[in-house]
């Protein structure tokens, strides 16, 4: 039968078109009891609104696209839903999708939305390249990119968080407790976070007059296998550390699994059970994060034309025990 259209509704409550299409739209000039009756027939015949024809007119779809890494991450899932919620206070939707860390998927999934005509996007970039924004930037998309910065010669909105520091404040905690081998196991040097971490963990080294010695050094993609090995060989070592240090949750999850002797630890990011099981974490704010990326986005489509910003939100280091002597998981 097909879905009913506004001349159906102007039927079965025996008023004009164009009364119809003023009740629809919230436009003034329509008797209460006649609009009511509008009303009534739109509800008994399932009719709604086709927003195709409003975008036409406004050139605005009220929607936004967001590209993240994993949406099966925790940390990314409390990004999302942040950036959703200041979406939806908008009267926007919002598409998402996961790059797995693959540019050309980033690419691909950018370029999906925007040939959905989207009005912004946030994005966490997988890569470094985003001239292929420049089209789409230029026909007066907006763009914010969260947690990495873009790597154009662009300047466009960021929100990153404070990742070297927290890393810093982290490693010299261990350095607090007598630590002075101290190993780093986090993702792969590509990515830029896993960078900034790596750069604050020499930080902190430098900073106690510590040598900073390679072999304590494990990078690479936070998979079990992966980490299981960088931790046996670590631990192998003629001077192995006394202290780890990991980049991410799921590194330090994979991290616990594979310890099989006690050893202090802290981790980059907080995670379901850390609390429980007594880790100490560097926990930034995924959901503050998604906020203020969402924020600037809306700012721009209300007409900000002020230079890009560059936010970048702090970490807090928060004490549960694993860092203050040695972890134990049994």
């Amino acid at each position: 039968m097909g879905r009913p259209t506004m001349n159906d509704v102007a039927a079965a409550a025996g008023v004009a078109l164009k009364t119809v299409s003023r009740v629809v739209n919230d436009e003034p000039g329509v008797n209460p009891a006649t609009a009511d009756r509008v009303r009534a027939a739109i509800e008994r015949l399932g009719y709604r609104r086709n927003d195709s024809a409003a975008t036409l007119r406004s050139g605005r779809t009220a929607s936004i696209g967001l590209v993240i890494e994993d949406a099966a991450d925790p940390f990314y899932s409390g990004l999302s839903r942040a950036v959703e919620d200041v979406a939806l206070r908008h009267g926007y939707l919002m598409f998402t999708g996961s790059s797995s860390e693959d540019p050309a998927r980033e690419r691909e999934l950018v370029l999906a939305f925007c040939a959905r005509r989207v009005d912004g996007l946030v994005i966490v970039p997988a890569g470094n390249d985003h001239e292929y924004l420049t089209p789409e930037l230029d026909a007066g998309i907006s763009a914010v990119f969260a947690d990495r910065p873009s790597g154009s010669g662009r300047d466009l909105d960021t929100v990153l968080c404070d990742n070297a520091g927290g890393a810093r404040s982290g490693v010299a905690h261990l350095i607090a407790h007598g630590h002075r081998r101290i190993g780093f196991i986090a993702d792969a040097p590509s990515i830029f976070t896993a960078t900034q971490r790596w750069y604050g963990y020499r930080q902190a080294l430098t900073q106690a007059e510590l040598p900073y010695d390679p072999a304590l050094i494990a990078m690479g993609p936070p998979e079990p296998a992966r980490v299981l090995a960088d931790v046996e060989r670590l631990l192998a070592l003629p001077d192995p550390p006394t202290a780890l240090f990991t980049g991410n949750g799921r590194t330090t999850v994979a991290t616990l699994r594979a310890l099989n002797r006690p050893i202090a630890l802290v981790g980059f990011d907080d995670f379901d059970l850390a609390d429980l099981l007594g880790i100490t974490v560097v926990a930034q704010n995924p959901a503050g994060l998604g906020k203020a990326a969402a924020d600037l986005l809306f700012s721009r489509l209300s007409g900000n034309r002020e230079p890009a910003q560059r936010r970048e939100l702090p970490t807090q280091l928060i004490t549960r025990g694993s860092g203050e002597g040695v972890f134990r998981l049994f």
